[in-house]
């Protein structure tokens, strides 16, 4: 697929306790949100009823300016902010939280946008691509340039979702070694050529 934007992972994810516990993750989300959504419906609500429940409205802050919008319950963050915010810089790739193109900070912690529904962040922080740096002749997100530095791209598709949790690894604190930044970036490099050069960018960033 082309890029969108060219700021927008080749390690295979292995049945460590890690891996195990992201699959766990986000298996249970899956699970959950459509127990959520599915609820009404499974106990017989009435048609007008469980029409008025269908939607909700939500107020979060995104890369800093507070946004209130009306969403239905099913909408995902992903498509909230593509089609409703027109912030396309975050990646709709496999839509089942594989690839990790959908990658944006909640709070400052890495989510997969497509498995998050958007009806449970009211009062929750958003960053997406956008909002690292403002544009212009403003510099870049340390690790924006780092991603310049080392040609850290491929075709460059999911580059925003692989900045993204690169800045999630660097917050918490992940970076200790190439093994490391390899392991907790799996998500999102484990089908990119170019890994060694995105753990490079990872490094570079730390400082």
């Amino acid at each position: 697929m082309p890029p969108e934007n060219p700021l927008s992972p080749a390690s295979t994810e292995t049945d460590s306790p890690t891996a195990l516990s992201r699959r766990t993750f986000i298996a249970a989300s899956a699970v959950s949100g459509a127990a959520a959504v599915a609820g009404p419906a499974l106990l017989g609500a009435e048609p007008a009823a469980a029409a008025d429940a269908n939607s909700s409205q939500v107020s979060l802050t995104v890369n800093g300016t507070r946004r209130t919008v009306t969403v239905d319950n099913r909408t995902s963050l992903l498509d909230l902010l593509r089609e409703q915010f027109g912030l396309t810089g975050t990646k709709k790739g496999c839509d089942a939280g594989a690839c990790g193109a959908c990658t944006v900070l909640v709070d400052d912690r890495r989510v997969n946008g497509c498995l998050t529904l958007a009806v449970r962040l009211d009062g929750a922080r958003v960053t997406t691509i956008e909002g690292l740096s403002p544009g212009g002749d403003k510099p870049l997100h340390p690790l924006q340039q780092a991603f310049v530095d080392q040609d850290a791209f491929q075709c460059g598709y999911c580059t925003p979702g692989q900045i993204m949790s690169g800045i999630g690894c660097l917050k918490e604190g992940h970076t200790g070694s190439p093994e490391e930044i390899r392991e907790w970036m799996s998500g999102n490099i484990c089908r990119c050529g170019c890994y060694v050069k995105i753990v490079k960018a990872i490094q570079q960033a730390k400082g």
